[in-house]
This record gives C-alpha cells, sequence and structure tokens, in this order.
C-alpha cells in the first residue's frame, strides 16, 4: 500500500488535474491483486474505490486502471480545456483521447 501527501506547489495548478493549492491530499495506491467472486463484473471493486474517493472530494491519479463513466470522468479532469487541448494540437482526431486512453470499458 502507498500512501503519499501531496499539495500543489504551483498555484496556477494543473488544469488537467484540478488541485485546491490550499488542501493537502493523499495519493492512495494499492499493488495487489483481488480474486472476483463469482460473477463479479472486473473493474467492479475499483469503481467503489473511485465512488468513495469522488465522495471524499478527490479523483485518481492516471497510472492505474480506471472505470469511470465518461460524464463523470471529464468532470474530474476539466474535459473542457482537454477538449480545447485537443482541437488544437490533434484537431483531425488521429489520437486516442485521454478517456480512451484511460478508462477501461466494462
Amino acid at each position: 500500500m502507498w500512501l503519499c501527501p501531496v499539495r500543489l506547489r504551483d498555484r496556477a495548478g494543473w488544469p488537467l488535474y484540478p488541485m485546491d493549492p490550499d488542501v493537502l491530499y493523499v495519493n492512495v495506491g494499492f499493488w495487489s491483486t483481488v480474486d472476483l467472486r463469482p460473477g463479479e463484473p472486473v473493474g467492479s471493486r475499483n469503481r467503489m474505490i473511485e465512488e468513495r474517493v469522488s465522495s471524499l472530494g478527490g479523483h485518481k491519479s492516471l497510472y492505474s486502471d480506471s472505470y469511470y463513466p465518461e460524464d463523470e470522468f471529464w468532470a474530474h479532469y476539466n474535459g473542457e480545456a482537454y477538449r480545447a487541448l485537443k482541437r488544437r494540437y490533434d484537431s483531425a482526431g488521429r489520437l486516442p483521447d485521454l478517456y480512451a486512453k484511460c478508462v477501461l470499458r466494462r
């Protein structure tokens, strides 16, 4: 298990990973597997963690599997700013977007 305090140093922030510079966050990570119960969908426990983290005012770092519904994902990771960047740097849509890269479809 990983517990790492994180505080935003730059008051300008990170547009695609919104954080309040006056709040101390804790990055929590788990490295392991959990056996699924019969009939339990893949990702259901990750999704429960995402929901709990959201209820506490946080969101995941995108280095692990994610299972957010698309509207919730873009609410956490500033979809409006991302779409502006995507239009500017990949207007032909040659590359998958951030959601397609980060979220495993159930």
